[in-house]
């Protein structure tokens, strides 16, 4: 059997490299990874191919620093060359990116099969151009390999069961990373406080938006005065917080890490603020509480079970729920992500 896999963003990758892991363990698969380009820095790449111990990508496209249209149009031709080239069984794609989209489209209108890695998934926020990825992948795609029942229902919401498709919990192949990589972890270059929160600020809504940005940081500024807050930041973000002449003098702003140092600073912290998707479920699997600085979450069931708070940019939520998340006692002795053997059910599934 053959598997192209389309990877293209930092989160991806983390992803791949568990399920890659598995695939080596079977002689009669062959994994050919095409790396869009999408998000693509020395760091990462390095991270990717050398620590995490995986092969390096058969293709890389460079694609990236363009529109939404073209990017993904552009990956679409690329890939569909190679679809046509190599003759995979099946495309295996992950989560919501342009990269995701595009990998999709071209297999199935080359009726090649499609498995869609974190399958299910919903903001329902139409305006999120990774909601809109996350549809249109879900309906084109084969298996549906889905992280949460969360994910399963919406799907059958949707009315999945109707279609000519095979839904499958299988857990989420980021426990499976986050389990085998956490022995790996490396600590920043840096000096970190004894007891710190762990934040991250990148999503658009929040940085290209003048009031939301302004809220967040003086919410941050003013929980930074009772314990020290660390922030790896972009450097387009931090270039925008310069721009708007944001307070962040009692934040200790450190350059982006790489995923070693990041699992490192979770392991550390007292406390997740984030936009990100996966670093609220990462707070999880490290069982840390989290603040979600969005207005909603495809991770619901983190909300639900009380390990997450979402606040949205309003300064006064923020600081309400720091004061509240922050001496709560929580269990998180509950599986919502599986076993952390979400990497063998998909290879399994795909082996049949």
């Amino acid at each position: 059997m053959k598997i192209i896999t389309i990877i293209g963003a930092r989160p991806q990758f983390i992803k791949a490299a568990a399920v890659s892991r598995e695939i080596a363990k079977h002689k009669d698969i062959e994994e050919i990874i095409v790396h869009t380009g999408q998000h693509f820095d020395a760091n990462m790449s390095e991270i990717f191919f050398h620590q995490m111990q995986i092969p390096k990508p058969n293709y890389n496209l460079a694609i990236n620093s363009l529109s939404h249209g073209a990017m993904t149009g552009r990956m679409m031709e690329k890939i569909e060359k190679i679809l046509l080239a190599e003759k995979p069984d099946w495309v295996l794609v992950y989560g919501d990116t342009n990269s995701t989209i595009a990998g999709s489209l071209a297999a199935t209108k080359l009726h090649i099969k499609v498995a869609h890695v974190e399958a299910g998934l919903r903001s329902f926020n139409m305006n999120m151009p990774e909601e809109i990825n996350r549809i249109v992948t879900d309906r084109i795609s084969d298996i549906l390999f889905c992280p949460t029942e969360t994910a399963v229902n919406n799907l059958k919401n949707e009315g999945y069961e109707n279609i000519k498709t095979k839904i499958i919990n299988c857990g989420d192949v980021m426990l499976d990373a986050a389990l085998f990589y956490a022995p790996m972890s490396k600590k920043p270059q840096i000096e970190l406080p004894e007891k710190f929160i762990l934040s991250t600020i990148h999503r658009a809504e929040n940085t290209d938006d003048p009031q939301r940005l302004k809220a967040i940081f003086e919410a941050l500024s003013e929980i930074s005065k009772q314990i020290p807050i660390v922030l790896p930041l972009h450097p387009r973000t931090k270039k925008i917080i310069g721009n708007y002449k944001l307070e962040t003098t009692n934040l200790q702003i450190i350059e982006p890490v790489g995923y070693f140092e990041m699992v490192h600073l979770l392991q550390n912290c007292e406390m997740v603020m984030t936009d990100s998707g996966g670093l609220q479920k990462e707070a999880c699997f490290f069982a840390k509480p989290c603040i979600t600085l969005r207005d909603e979450t495809e991770w619901v069931e983190l909300v639900e079970n009380g390990f997450n708070k979402l606040v949205g940019a309003d300064k006064n939520k923020i600081i309400k729920a720091f004061n509240e998340m922050f001496l709560k006692k929580i269990n998180f002795n509950k599986n919502l992500y599986g076993n952390g053997f979400a990497s063998q059910k998909i290879i399994n599934e795909l082996n049949k």
